[in-house]
């Protein structure tokens, strides 16, 4: 069993930033990877970035355009998402998900694996 807690989000200025965190407990495992999706009001959910665990290498969605940063600790079983210069249009619920198969691709078009967090809000406003 895998539990994944966000936490970070909340309400930011146009501009602004934030550092969304997943610590994870359970089952551990360098195996697949980690990510972050989205879901915005009326909108189903959409990649944002990952990570595959094994090396590290990082997955973004095209919208990022370099605002976004996936980072993990292995310490702390936690995976950070950076977000900077945030728009309002970034609003949204952020899940933490886990997959522990192998892809080829974790990029555009994973949906994710079995593990989701709960979601934390963040919204962006003036």
């Amino acid at each position: 069993q895998v539990q994944l807690v966000e936490s970070g989000g909340g309400l930011v200025q146009p501009g602004g930033s934030l550092r969304l965190s997943c610590a994870t407990s359970g089952r551990t495992s360098s195996a697949g990877a980690m990510g972050w999706f989205r879901a915005a009001p009326g909108k189903e959910r959409e990649f944002v970035a990952a990570m595959r665990l094994s090396n590290s290498f990082t997955y973004y969605a095209d919208f990022v355009q370099g605002r976004f940063t996936i980072s993990g600790d292995n310490a702390k079983n936690t995976v950070y998402l950076q977000i900077n210069n945030l728009k309002p249009e970034d609003t949204a619920v952020y899940y933490c998900n886990r997959d522990f198969n192998w892809r080829s691709n974790y990029g555009n078009g994973w949906s994710g694996g079995d593990y989701w967090g709960q979601g934390t809000q963040v919204t962006v406003s003036s």
